[in-house]
C-alpha cells in the first residue's frame, strides 16, 4: 500500500470514527433533540439506543487491528445506517443541505475508508 493511501485511508476512518462515535454517544443518552428528531421520521425512540450502540462497536470494530471479517461488518452497518438516515431524510421532504449532508458525508467516508483500508484490514477471499 502507497504511502498516499494510507493517509488516504486514515484521514477517512479518523473522520468517519469521530462522526460514527460522536452520534452514536449523542443516541445512546437519547438527548431530547435527537429523540424528538427520530420520532419526527416516524421511528420509535428506542431505535436510538439500538443504532447508537453498535455505532459505537463498530467504531472498535473499524479501528482494532485484526479481525478482518468484523470490520466489514461495521462497514456495512455504517453504509446502511448513513444510507437509510440519507434516504428517511429525503422520504420526509428534509431537503436543506444541513439536514442531510451529515448523512451524505459519513457515507462517503464509509465508502473511502473501506476502500483504502490496508490489505491486513480486508477478509481473506478464496
Amino acid at each position: 500500500m502507497s504511502k498516499r493511501n494510507k493517509i488516504i485511508y486514515w484521514i477517512a476512518t479518523l473522520w468517519l470514527s469521530l462522526g460514527m462515535a460522536s452520534t452514536g454517544i449523542v443516541q445512546v443518552l437519547q438527548l431530547k433533540e435527537e429523540t424528538e428528531f427520530v420520532l419526527l421520521l416516524g421511528y420509535p425512540a428506542y431505535f436510538l439506543t439500538i443504532i447508537g450502540v453498535w455505532k459505537l462497536l463498530g467504531v472498535v470494530a473499524v479501528l482494532v487491528p485484526k479481525l478482518p471479517m468484523v470490520k466489514e461488518w461495521a462497514y456495512a452497518g455504517f453504509f446502511f445506517v448513513s444510507s437509510g438516515a440519507l434516504i428517511s431524510q429525503l422520504a420526509m421532504g428534509h431537503t436543506a443541505i444541513g439536514e442531510w449532508f451529515p448523512a451524505v458525508l459519513l457515507l462517503i467516508l464509509t465508502i473511502i475508508s473501506w476502500y483504502y483500508r490496508p490489505a491486513g484490514r480486508k477478509p481473506v477471499t478464496f
